[in-house]
């Protein structure tokens, strides 16, 4: 049984090679009871600002696992910051634990901070099935491990969030505008997990309150016309889906309509 959270397709793509159970965390969210069983259970969920999502961490907080092993693997693009000791930290801190937390590098989609046509180019290198076959290996073995956090990950998590403090969060609200190329599709409401978006005369409007800041609407949107109203991207001409996960994957997964 493994429970996921995805915008872009990534970490469904890594769930769909762990388990054949797969249960997406913005549905299960719906639920008032939340009890599951299972003799594996699993967590697979992209790295926010080196942490788990919050919507993740409500989900966990909100819910009951019966099981003997217990695992998270997050999805990540350029750093990981050391997120498998802070994720224990955070179990432990509300009587939970894992048997086994590792990432797994993938394409990174911080639309801000890289440029997707750019990234695509370098995503061979990170050889992403070879790793899932190794995490999968560890999984099915039984294997006990939380992965440590080396010097140089430890190292840019301390100068992120010393940048923070700072100079303030990376993002601001309202986060988004959208264009004239806007055609009415409302990809965007079916793809966002907290149910933010509706359209108004055929076009987006944003709640922020409970925004996720997962970026699906803005990667999904078909003509581009949802672009980011106060950051200024490398490249807003490009966008990012994982290339094994179609669309309605992720609006089954995210929709809450």
């Amino acid at each position: 049984m493994v429970f996921y959270f995805t915008a872009t397709g990534n970490s469904l793509y890594v769930a769909k090679h762990l388990d054949d159970e797969l249960l997406s965390i913005p549905q299960e969210l719906n639920k008032t009871n939340r009890h599951y069983k299972a003799d594996r259970i699993g967590i697979i969920c992209p790295l926010f600002e080196f942490e788990i999502p919050a919507l993740v961490k409500r989900f966990i907080c909100d819910s009951e696992f019966d099981t003997n092993y217990f695992y998270v693997v997050v999805t990540y693009g350029c750093h990981h910051g050391g997120v498998a000791e802070r994720t224990q930290d955070f179990l432990k801190s509300i009587g939970k634990e894992a048997n086994y937390i590792n990432t797994i590098i993938m394409m990174d989609n911080a639309l801000i901070v890289f440029d997707m046509d750019q990234q695509r180019s370098i995503d061979p290198e990170k050889k992403v099935d070879e790793h899932i076959a190794k995490i999968k290996a560890d999984i099915d073995a039984g294997k006990r491990f939380i992965q440590p956090a080396p010097v140089e990950e430890t190292d840019f998590y301390r100068g992120y969030t010393d940048m923070v403090k700072k100079n303030g969060p990376m993002y601001s609200f309202p986060l988004y505008r959208v264009t004239d190329a806007c055609v009415g599709c409302g990809t965007c409401t079916k793809v966002c997990p907290m149910g933010c978006i509706h359209l108004e005369d055929r076009k987006p409007a944003y709640d922020y309150t409970d925004c996720a800041n997962c970026m699906a609407c803005i990667q999904a949107c078909p003509t581009k016309a949802i672009q980011f109203a106060t950051v200024k991207e490398p490249n807003p001409n490009a966008r990012y889906r994982n290339p094994h996960i179609a669309l309605d994957e992720i609006i089954a997964a995210n929709g809450q309509s």
